[in-house]
């Protein structure tokens, strides 16, 4: 192990231990880290610190722009910036070499959304699921209905909804917990599915507290869940670009038409900052225009 693969090792440690970040957020900071090594293993592993200045930075990142997308390329300079400043912050550094390099502009791209009767569709289809309907429609219900991310949904455990409140309790990035209402069409399918199919099933130890499980009592993945919503998506003849994230854009999205604050989306919506949640503002073209023709004086 050469002086940057520790480096990126104590890296990753502090990510998890220091800054509390997610498996999935800790595995992309180290493969865009990685693309950094690789290309100092040009050098047989044997580039100080000193000699990674701006200018080998500048060439990596001029070579490596050839290959990845300037979305991707924001990223890998995020992550890089991260690195070298936590090298400043243990002593390894006195400067980076990141400083003064910009990132990209990003063109942003507004994510698809589905309307209230492609959601009915899509849940309703998703009930036609030979073995698993129930579980299914109580997924797409719970990610639609609450706004969950995908990893908020495979980990949500049935000591987290608090029926009596009529909320879940919510671990989300970075082990941040946030209260979500729970709609009673919601409830409906969850209690459904937990009644019926869910507490019929020899239950793998390490997933007792789990809600949502496979065909062998255990967690689902990330993966079963994009391919229940896509499998419901091709039964519902639905020609939008969609992914489980779809529903949580439509979450917001619909609570912003039918006259939700922001500050209350971003609450529910889990976002650290407020500008996350204004791109649903740039969404919602179609109901201000509404608005505009329903309120203006001169419309």
């Amino acid at each position: 192990m050469n002086i940057w693969e520790k480096l990126l090792k104590d890296y990753l440690i502090y990510l998890k231990i220091e800054r509390g970040l997610s498996n999935n957020s800790i595995k992309s900071y180290s493969y865009d880290i990685q693309k950094l090594i690789i290309h100092i293993n040009k050098y047989n592993g044997k580039l100080s610190l000193k000699k990674c200045d701006k200018q080998f930075m500048q060439e990596f990142i001029y070579n490596i722009s050839k290959k990845i997308n300037s979305r991707s390329q924001a990223r890998l300079l995020s992550s890089l910036k991260s690195f070298f400043n936590y090298l400043i912050f243990e002593g390894y550094n006195k400067v980076s070499p990141m400083e003064l390099i910009e990132s990209p502009k990003i063109v942003s791209k507004l994510p698809d959304v589905l309307s209230f009767k492609e959601i009915k569709i899509l849940i309703n289809n998703s009930e036609k699921n030979k073995d698993f309907g129930i579980r299914n429609s109580a997924i797409i219900e719970t990610l639609y209905g609450s706004g969950l991310r995908v990893s908020e949904l495979i980990n949500l455990k049935l000591s987290d909804i608090q029926y009596d409140e009529k909320l879940l309790l919510i671990h989300g990035k970075g082990n941040k917990q946030r209260l979500v209402p729970l709609g009673s069409i919601c409830e409906l399918k969850i209690n459904n599915y937990v009644d019926n199919i869910r507490n019929l099933k020899k239950i793998k130890k390490n997933s007792n507290d789990i809600v949502f499980l496979n065909r062998n009592g255990g967690k689902l993945s990330r993966a079963m869940i994009f391919n229940i919503v896509k499998e419901a998506q091709w039964k519902s003849n639905i020609k939008k670009n969609i992914s489980p994230h779809t529903l949580r854009h439509s979450f917001a999205t619909h609570l912003l038409e039918n006259g939700a604050d922001l500050r209350s989306i971003q609450i529910m919506m889990g976002h650290e900052n407020i500008t996350t949640t204004e791109v649903y503002t740039h969404l919602d073209t179609k109901h201000l225009s509404k608005t505009l023709n329903k309120f203006h004086p001169r419309k």
